[in-house]
């Protein structure tokens, strides 16, 4: 994994994400009133904590989110048995498959459950980072290792329809979703690959391995992306959090964001997130959210898992 340097880190700004049913309006060549408010955030900005709202439910280990209105939509694995690295070399995977179920929550602003879906079937339950379009929330569901397999879904979050989009030969751990394009792009394992796919004129077909348009290697590695979600002006807001050494041997995580360029799939804005929860671990380790506000952001996190799950709740002025 490479390295970046903290001073560029620090010298890098982000576009951050408002109500994504939005995202789809936007034209290419013009930036949102909200894009160009938040190219003034800073690397230096203050993040005041609004809120941090326990989740009256036992959430697993969160993966995505996404709000819209008033509700949380949140994908989360419980596993069962834990995947086992094998001891010796498998000409297809590094490890067994593990066992656990894959959900999708809607819960509201108090953190009470109001819905819960199974998503996957067999060794395809680990669901990943999540997109809503403006109508349906889209949602990869992979083996819980990497070099396998996934199941492409969307949701209608007000009836909880599931559909089977597509079946992909690889993990898939995030998507995003441009509407105006119909361009569907998901990210391997670890985030080191993107893979895209044109869904203009094709109708969803069960067990249908659909390959991809095309596939690009990641070019920025120094976090692993958890959740995504589309931006406009063919751009993507991505979390994640990279784990790293000290030379004595200390073990420390870097969260952050990055806007990434679904045209060629670099980076074009870096920053990074140094807000921790009361557990020790990043923010930025699994779901986030973030909106407009009418004097800066709104940022949603569920860093946490299972009986610890809170989701914290900060603003940050520009």
């Amino acid at each position: 994994m490479k390295i970046l340097s903290l001073a560029v880190l620090f010298c890098s700004i982000v576009v951050l994400h408002g109500y994504v049913s939005k995202g789809g309006d936007l034209k290419d060549d013009k930036q949102s009133p909200l894009q160009h408010k938040l190219m003034k955030l800073r690397p230096d900005a203050v993040w005041k904590q609004i809120a941090a709202v326990p989740l009256h439910f036992s959430a697993g280990h969160p993966q995505g989110m996404v709000k819209i209105g008033d509700y949380f939509f949140m994908t989360s694995v419980k596993v069962k048995k834990w995947p086992k690295k094998y001891a010796e070399q498998n000409k297809e995977y590094d490890r067994d498959a593990g066992e656990g179920v894959g959900h999708l929550y809607k819960f509201d602003k108090e953190g009470k459950l109001l819905s819960d879906i199974t998503l996957g079937e067999g060794d395809i339950y680990h669901p990943g980072g999540i997109d809503f379009d403006g109508k349906n929330i889209w949602i990869p569901v992979a083996e819980y290792r990497p070099d396998s397999r996934a199941i492409i879904y969307n949701v209608d979050p007000v009836t909880m329809k599931v559909t089977e989009i597509l079946r992909c030969k690889d993990h898939i751990g995030a998507v995003v979703y441009e509407p105006s394009s119909r361009m569907l792009t998901g990210m391997s394992w670890g985030a080191g690959k993107f893979y895209k796919w044109n869904l203009k004129n094709r109708e969803p077909k069960v067990a249908d391995f659909f390959p991809p348009l095309h596939a690009a290697d990641n070019k920025s590695l120094y976090i692993n992306y958890q959740d995504c979600h589309y931006i406009g002006n063919q751009l993507m807001l991505c979390s994640g959090l990279g784990n790293y050494k000290t030379a004595e041997g200390k073990s420390f995580s870097m969260g952050g964001f990055d806007i990434i360029s679904l045209k060629d799939y670099r980076p074009v804005s870096q920053l990074p997130i140094n807000l921790w929860s009361p557990s020790g671990r990043i923010m930025t380790s699994n779901p986030f959210w973030v909106e407009e506000t009418a004097t800066g952001l709104r940022t949603y996190f569920v860093p946490d898992d299972d009986g610890a799950a809170t989701l914290f709740i900060y603003e940050v002025n520009i």
